[in-house]
């Protein structure tokens, strides 16, 4: 692998490593994820080069296992390896997928250590966001942790999965448009649950040279085009709000069921009380669940009222930072309040979910 590379950069050609495509081997539900260790050992061929790799393996699978073993099984007509016309064809718009960026690659899910449902045959509850919800590889790195790991530990893995797809350092926008929630929908099967709570990067530089990462404020359609200094594309940036829409009309044409937060309040304090966002971005986030008709959750409220109660004093120990990363107790108590409000939402069983 290192010989071709070395050898296309000599002709000027600029070389990529894929990682192998899958064959059709079952285990119950689950699909084999390529043969043997080539597609780590392919990645660490590419690091080492400083060429891009690409997790076709992980986006063909993901593909292969939302279509489940039956329909998967015409595309290989003559053996589990070599795939029909037709097969050729979607592992081929796959492929596209993955060059093009409409799949994560560079921030690869695997490199993240971000789940999968463990127990295909149960519904799961996705979570999407940022490092309030998961931060960084969802160890404590730093005492710093978001609210889905005391979450997923509150819950029977018996009767429901719970999936942290959240990454720090996302907002609405980037979480969109690096792939990644193009990687949930493929794992997304009716009745299943997705939360999202997106806004603390969202009030960032639109065309920024580091992150762009940033939304138009509000919840309508206005646009704006830019070009990406980061992707070095063109790129029509949309609202706040139009990114939570994409979120729930595409969780519905699954058939999952779409739960919209607000963001989780910072530790930031004005006369006594908690700064909220009730003008911008937990307000714009109940105005699109409202008109959605989807299920809302004021975390910036709700968890705010309790710091009040608290204190500041009580307060300080639950963050791990200045303002905004709880620490271990302060993800408890976030994911404490994110549980109440999934049990007010009449449809949801939540409470038989949990241990």
């Amino acid at each position: 692998m290192r010989h071709y590379i070395e050898e296309a950069r000599a002709k000027g050609a600029t070389p990529m490593v894929l990682s192998p495509t899958v064959r059709n081997i079952w285990k119950g539900a689950t699909v084999e994820r390529g043969p043997g260790q080539f597609a780590e050992w392919s990645a660490e061929v590419a690091r080492s080069a400083g060429a891009p790799f690409l997790p076709v393996t992980d986006a063909i699978a993901d593909r292969y296992e939302d279509m489940g073993p039956e329909r998967v099984k015409p595309l290989f007509p003559e053996d589990h390896t070599h795939t029909s016309p037709a097969g050729a064809d979607l592992v081929a718009s796959i492929v596209a997928g993955v060059m093009s960026g409409a799949w994560p690659s560079d921030i690869g899910a695997a490199r993240l250590g971000l789940s999968r449902p463990r127990d295909p045959k149960l519904p799961t509850l996705f979570l999407i966001g940022d490092s309030t919800v998961r931060n960084g590889h969802g160890d404590g790195a730093n005492g710093q942790w978001g609210w889905g790991e005391p979450l997923f530990e509150r819950c029977n893995a018996q009767k429901v999965n719970v999936v942290n797809r959240a990454v720090g350092g996302l907002s609405s926008r980037t979480y969109l448009t690096q792939g990644h929630w193009a990687h949930v929908l493929t794992m997304l099967k009716p009745g299943d649950l997705v939360v999202m709570q997106f806004g603390h990067n969202d009030n960032g530089p639109l065309d920024d040279a580091a992150r762009a990462r940033g939304t138009l404020p509000g919840a309508g359609d206005e646009t704006r085009e830019i070009d990406n200094r980061v992707t070095k594309q063109h790129e029509v940036v949309h609202t706040y709000g139009w990114y939570l829409r994409r979120f729930i009309g595409d969780a519905r044409a699954k058939g999952a069921i779409p739960i919209v937060c607000s963001l989780v309040p910072r530790k930031m304090w004005k006369d006594g009380h908690i700064v909220r966002n009730s003008t911008t971005y937990q307000k714009w986030a109940a105005d699109v669940a409202a008109a959605e008709g989807a299920a809302f959750v004021d975390l910036n409220e709700s968890i705010a009222r309790r710091y009040d109660t608290l204190g500041e004093k009580a307060v300080e120990p639950l963050f791990a930072d200045e303002h905004t990363h709880t620490s271990r107790a302060g993800a408890e108590l976030n994911a404490n309040v994110v549980i109440e409000g999934l049990k007010q939402i009449p449809e949801l069983p939540i409470a038989d979910w949990l241990k």
